[in-house]
């Protein structure tokens, strides 16, 4: 079970869904969508950080809501708190950066819980000019880039936080080209089961490469909508949560996007 830190606008996507207000970005988008039992959902969250870098997390928090709101509020203001502080600056690392937002989260996460806290997170900097994300993966359900070679999974760069005081998760970059979208979900959302069957992420893998060309909200509604599908009505046990960056795909240039003459 998660908990969640989003607090922006939501509308219904499908009935008990919801989806945050999306983030536009220069040729890109950040969007979120959640549903499931009221009181669970994934800590999720994403804001520009200055003109040319944007950041996003979601984190599962193990227990319900009503028992770790401080853990969520301690994490919440970590991340925008040293976010805003650690990626500001455009010469910043932003590896250093975002290895050093991880370890200022993974102690106030200890420190609001008071003991161990099991608190996968994947959090990632968009870089705008670059076409880059500079992202951590603490233990959490891998990250899914496609592109036009396919779908490669951002796996964990380290263990989640909340368990060690000094535990620190190293990052990675990829780049994102247009076209390119980059999906996370929860674990609840993977971990969906109908009777015995369980949703899984090769499920989630087969419709992003079936959702070219659409928008952040269009993957995370698809998604969503999928999993709903799959359960038939019936209840999510766990909160399922998707967010995304997708990227514009580049136009064509107008002599390659109209039809070639017929020679005679």
């Amino acid at each position: 079970m998660c908990a969640v830190f989003h607090a922006a606008k939501s509308a219904s996507i499908r009935p008990e869904a919801t989806r945050s207000r999306a983030l536009d970005l220069q040729e890109a988008q950040l969007a979120a969508a959640s549903y499931g039992r009221p009181g669970g959902d994934p800590l999720h969250d994403y804001f520009r950080i200055n003109a040319s870098r944007a950041l996003f997390a979601l984190l599962d928090i193990a227990g319900p809501l009503d028992q770790n709101r401080a853990i969520v509020d301690a994490a919440q203001s970590t991340l925008r708190s040293s976010g805003m502080q650690l990626l500001a600056n455009e010469d910043v690392n932003e590896a250093d950066a975002m290895i050093e937002i991880c370890v200022q989260m993974n102690r106030a996460i200890l420190q609001a819980a008071g003991r161990v806290s099991p608190c996968p997170v994947f959090a990632g900097c968009y870089n705008e000019a670059l076409g880059t994300v500079c992202y951590v993966n603490a233990g959490h359900t891998p990250g899914l880039l496609r592109d036009a070679s396919g779908i490669a999974e951002l796996g964990a760069t380290g263990l989640p936080l909340g368990l060690f005081s000094h535990s620190a998760a190293d990052a990675s970059i990829v780049a994102v080209e247009p076209g390119a979208t980059l999906l996370v979900v929860s674990r609840g959302l993977v971990e969906a089961r109908r009777k015995k069957k369980e949703f899984g992420l090769p499920q989630v893998k087969d419709l992003l490469l079936r959702t070219p060309g659409q928008s952040a909200q269009e993957v995370c509604a698809a998604v969503l909508g999928k999993v709903q599908e799959f359960m038939a009505g019936i209840p999510a046990p766990n909160d399922v949560t998707a967010i995304c960056l997708s990227r514009q795909a580049k136009p064509l240039p107008r002599s390659m996007d109209q039809a070639s003459p017929v020679l005679r």
